[in-house]
């Protein structure tokens, strides 16, 4: 059963359509992935969702509620950790929560006994007299997701959760994650780490310039790249003209370059390799080593959108 609808949605800013045309289906209890390089729409169709800013065209149907100014009722359904950390640096932790909680409309003894429950999830129940100022970059985006978990959201909105924290955090909030999924919320994710959306997702969307480029799972997406294999040159230098020649190649489907590593997707990598191995020698372009690997979900996304999700 699907909990959100997204039918025709349309975001303009003057004449830039920063969402285009975009139709989603998100089904009751998954873990949704939803990527997409830098500026690709994602943000604001998150930000549509969450009621902040007006579609322009189209319509969100969240369990059943329309979205729209006059209906706010979907807002409590709803639990949003925002990109940007969103506390109040002046309260306390426990301070912190209570006002979120008092926004979703909690009182008394629950709001009390939520924030208990709150704390204890993200682990920071040793902290609730503690100002965010004190904290770690991980322990504020654990206490951000404890603003946004404490009202029982069925709907939980993840948007880079994960972002400049040590790997201690970043374990605990995959796990928090999969935690909340297991009660029963519905997680909407969205990461710059490809990893934590192939461990975390049933399914997984694709925007690239405002659209929807594919949906589905990691194993019905690999199927767009299934005869193509990714060579991998590590290089001292590569500069533009080798980038070019090589996209130029007949067979080649992406090129991307960075931290001196060359990656090239292609269905005949034996029968290619020769003209790119001449590419880089006859630019100077020197070869520290060469690997052949099969598809997984960062070559779906490098040849569908022609760039690295951390571009």
């Amino acid at each position: 059963m699907s909990i959100i609808e997204i039918k025709d949605l349309i975001k303009r800013y003057d004449r830039n359509i920063a969402v285009d045309n975009i139709n989603l289906k998100i089904e009751e209890g998954e873990i949704f992935g939803l990527l997409g390089p830098n500026g690709a729409g994602k943000s604001t169709t998150i930000n549509m969702l969450c009621g902040l800013i007006d579609p322009t065209g189209g319509e969100i149907i969240i369990d059943g509620f329309k979205i729209h100014k006059k209906n706010t009722e979907y807002k409590r359904k709803l639990g949003l950790v925002p990109q940007q950390i969103a506390l109040y640096e002046n309260l306390c932790a426990e301070e912190n929560i209570q006002f979120f909680g008092k926004l979703a409309g909690l009182k008394g003894a629950l709001l009390k006994e939520r924030v208990t429950e709150a704390l204890e999830f993200v682990g920071l129940s040793d902290k609730r007299k503690s100002l965010p100022k004190s904290f770690s970059g991980g322990m504020k985006r654990r206490l951000n997701i404890a603003c946004a978990i404490m009202h029982h959201p069925k709907i939980i909105i993840m948007d880079e959760p994960t972002v400049g924290i040590d790997p201690q955090s970043r374990n605990h909030i995959l796990e928090s994650v999969r935690k909340l999924n297991s009660m029963g919320s519905t997680v909407i994710y969205t990461s710059h780490y490809m990893e934590e959306i192939e461990v975390l997702c049933s399914r997984i969307a694709i925007v690239d310039h405002g659209k929807l480029i594919v949906e589905g799972t990691t194993e019905e997406l690999k199927k767009h790249v299934a005869s193509d294999e990714k060579i991998k040159i590590k290089v001292s230098d590569v500069n533009y003209n080798s980038i070019e020649e090589i996209k130029a190649i007949k067979g080649v489907r992406a090129v991307d370059y960075s931290d001196n590593m060359l990656e090239i997707i292609t269905k005949h990598p034996q029968s290619l390799l020769q003209d790119i191995l001449f590419i880089l020698s006859k630019n100077e372009n020197k070869l520290i080593g060469l690997e052949l690997s099969e598809p997984d979900l960062e070559t779906v996304f490098l040849t569908l959108t022609g760039r690295k999700l951390r571009d």
